[in-house]
């Protein structure tokens, strides 16, 4: 029977596929101490871990690598999360690490996890709660180890920054099992007596363990409680507490809190510097205009001869007294020429005119104006209007057109 010839690619690759489908080695925590630790360009770790009989190779990408909260050396004990596989160029099994914590806070991570999230659904992170930082507090309060490298540092940087603001330093515990009862208890007391307008909490960098008071329930729904705004400023950038969380502000360290807590004083003396160039600029236009205004007006004749100027107001006030005589004359003369027009038309149609012309009116003896031969019968009496008079006369007969013939009545008829 001929033997089957496999290339290195295709053994590599078969072995890779067991390793991969393996449940165990899918997702795996391993104790064992660093050794040839290396941090590339790149952002990769490279080490491995061994005990006393054996050692692995492992690999934490950038991604995984961005999350760790210390910096892993040579000799450190660590638990380290992640898969067993095969890397085909070398042909070698390794662990790509995806966490990796210090052997012994693996308990410690999984009480701040749970803390985490029991505070989170209650809301206690939620950025609705959190107190704005005064923009130049007057009163600043440090509660952390009077005794730390962090107060020092936190004294030189305000004093620098902003030498105005006074700063008063709670001296308590920041590590042990006492901590965080001294912690809770200046919190309260600031507050109480109403003793700051800001209050920074914390220390300096250290191990887990460290900075676990930092992690402590009780302190972190005091922090919450607090009617002055906190800001949190425990250890080093990479190191988060629990107080960081629910604080109204978190600063990477100490020193950093110091900065975020007060303005810089170069930079609001450059602002104060703009503002009054700005208001002296300002204030000499408005000068200048005013100079001007004030040199049209003093240039004027009214002011180099009141006398003149009132002698000119005078000419101007009887100029207009003329032109309103003047105008009044014209409007009269309008009106006696239309009442003269409306006159002569109303006496055209006046019927005395027509009276003085030969004609007569008539009216019956009720008054009204005779128009027709029908508003009277023979008999009746009449009264005719002439130019110069008027006379009463009966009427004898009547005679009533209608077309081409006439009809005729008389007294006798009756």
């Amino acid at each position: 029977m001929e033997q089957k010839i496999y290339s290195v690619s295709q053994v590599t690759a078969y072995i890779q596929t067991l390793m991969d489908k393996d449940g165990m080695l899918s997702r795996l925590c391993i104790q064992g101490e660093i050794s040839n630790y290396k941090l590339y360009p790149s952002g990769h770790h490279y080490f491995s871990l061994k005990d006393g009989t054996a050692a692995i190779r492992c690999v934490m990408f950038k991604s995984a690598a961005q999350r760790l909260r210390f910096r892993p050396a040579d000799g450190m004990r660590v638990l380290a999360v992640g898969r067993i596989s095969v890397f085909p160029r070398d042909g070698i099994y390794q662990l790509y690490c995806t966490g990796l914590m210090p052997a012994g806070v693996g308990d410690l991570h999984a009480a701040f996890e749970a803390l985490k999230a029991k505070l989170q659904a209650e809301g206690l992170f939620d950025p609705a709660h959190k107190k704005p930082i005064p923009r130049y507090p007057g009163v600043i309060a440090l509660i952390t180890s009077p005794a730390g490298a962090a107060v020092q540092d936190m004294l030189r940087i305000l004093r620098k920054r902003y030498p105005l603001a006074k700063v008063r330093i709670f001296g308590v515990r920041v590590q042990g099992a006492e901590a965080p009862a001294e912690l809770c208890g200046a919190i309260r007391y600031v507050n109480r007596w109403n003793l700051a307008d800001v209050i920074i909490t914390g220390r300096g960098g250290g191990s887990l363990e460290d900075l676990w008071a930092f992690n402590d329930e009780n302190l972190a729904r005091t922090i919450f409680a607090s009617r002055i705004p906190v800001i949190s400023a425990v250890g080093h950038e990479p190191d988060v507490t629990i107080s960081d969380y629910v604080a109204d502000l978190r600063a990477a360290t100490p020193s950093n809190a110091a900065e975020l807590a007060v303005p810089d004083r170069q930079e609001l003396q450059k602002r104060l510097n703009v503002m009054w160039s700005g208001m002296s600029a300002n204030l000499s236009r408005q000068v200048r205009l005013h100079r001007q205004r004030l040199n049209v007006l003093a240039s004027a004749r009214a002011m180099q001869s009141p006398t003149a100027y009132l002698e000119q107001r005078r000419l101007l006030l009887d100029s207009l007294l003329r032109r309103l005589c003047a105008a009044q004359q014209q409007r009269l003369s309008g009106y006696r020429r239309r009442s003269g027009t409306l006159a002569s038309a109303l006496d055209a149609m006046s019927p005395l005119k027509v009276l003085g012309r030969g004609y007569a009116m008539a009216q019956t003896q009720p008054g009204r104006l005779l128009q027709s031969v029908q508003q009277v019968a023979p008999g009746d009496s009449i009264t005719l209007f002439l130019a110069d008079g008027q006379l009463t006369a009966n009427v004898q007969t009547i005679t009533q057109r209608q077309g081409e013939f006439t009809d005729e009545r008389t007294i006798e008829d009756l």
